[in-house]
């Protein structure tokens, strides 16, 4: 037997035929395609973390539970008794958990679509049924679609996306808490993005007993720790802790979070630089003949070009070193759509002369 023929005698076909997640060469280029923070630490403050790093043990496996790492999360997060922390290596660790103990088998998740890959791909992965709910012409939530998909499917969990990729948009209120109050399961607030809305609903945690909130280090500038948590009511952590595996949370990751966690005024003050940087690119784009934009209060911007032009747009800035993401072809919403991330002032005056030369083109 071959092993192609090997293969496809035991890997589920579902899982063949999955496209794996596309990450792009982009040496070379002026990177502002993955949400990545754009500003490195000082030098001084880059000293002081390999000093505490060079203190770290190796040899040891680190903190199974990462207790200290969790008390000080809970504290940032100015969380009462009754929730507890749970870290993922990054958030996509996170999503796997809850569908692992969530999905399978005629269970169904659910999401407003456009809305970040990973829900999808998770379920697949279990062999989860995955329902997305169409948004509105505007790209926002259909609340509607929404609460009829949830009375349809039963879903054993919602995944709303507050602010949300691909489009930057806000989850309203109203929105969240019919739609806590009209599952069973469990909802899932993944706010990967908090850092650039100032706005959380980890408020309404003492209100439900079915919401959790999710977020990551990765777009606060911490990308390369993959360090992601989940917070919410002790009893849906604990369950879900059966399942994280053990020493997911490597010991250089622990104490580079809780270095960060003691300098989270650096962080903070990126963030209000990039908040900064989006509104002036947002203005420059909006200006711009051809272009439709999307509210954002993330740390991208989705635009959509002219008919059937995306591709080309695209294809041009990445000619001129310039990398942002193509969205067209991934949801019906989003034909004619690319998104930037915000970059420094230099690097989104580079993508930004590139993009209107290249409008100017096609």
């Amino acid at each position: 037997m071959s092993i192609e023929a090997r293969i496809h005698r035991w890997i589920r076909p579902d899982i063949i035929d999955v496209e794996p997640y596309h990450v792009p060469d982009a040496r070379g280029m002026t990177k502002l395609d993955a949400m990545e923070n754009p500003y490195t630490w000082p030098r001084e403050l880059r000293d002081l973390w390999l000093q505490r790093l060079a203190e770290t043990p190796l040899n040891r496996y680190p903190d199974a539970a990462a207790n200290e790492l969790r008390t000080s999360l809970a504290s940032w997060c100015h969380l009462d008794g009754a929730s507890e922390v749970l870290l993922g290596n990054g958030s996509d660790e996170l999503i796997q958990i809850l569908v692992l103990a969530l999905g399978g088998t005629r269970r169904t998740i659910l999401a407003p679509e456009p809305t970040f890959v990973m829900y999808r791909l998770a379920a697949k992965y279990t062999g989860t049924d995955y329902v997305g709910v169409s948004s509105s012409d505007a790209l926002a939530p259909d609340l509607e679609a929404l609460l009829q998909a949830i009375e349809t499917h039963k879903p054993s969990c919602v995944f709303l996306a507050h602010p949300n990729n691909p489009t930057g948009g806000m989850m309203e209120t109203q929105t969240v808490e019919a739609v806590v109050a009209a599952t069973d399961g469990l909802v899932v607030v993944d706010e990967a993005y908090h850092a650039f809305c100032d706005h959380s609903y980890a408020n309404l945690l003492p209100q439900y007993d079915n919401l959790v909130v999710m977020r990551t280090f990765s777009k606060l500038g911490l990308a390369g720790l993959r360090l992601g948590f989940l917070i919410g009511p002790r009893e849906w952590l604990g369950v879900l802790d059966r399942i994280r595996l053990p020493y997911n949370i490597n010991a250089l990751t622990q104490a580079s979070a809780l270095f960060a966690l003691e300098h989270m005024a650096w962080f903070e003050e990126r963030a209000l630089e990039i908040c900064a940087e989006r509104a002036t690119l947002s203005q420059r784009l909006s200006e711009l003949p051809g272009v439709e934009l999307f509210p954002s209060a993330a740390n991208f911007l989705l635009f959509r070009v002219g008919h059937g032009c995306a591709g080309a747009v695209f294809d041009g800035l990445c000619k001129k070193k310039v990398l942002i993401k193509n969205l067209h072809g991934t949801h019906p919403s989003l034909v004619d759509c690319l998104r930037v991330t915000i970059g420094t002032a230099e690097q989104n005056g580079v993508f930004f002369n590139a993009l209107k030369e290249q409008l100017a083109a096609v």
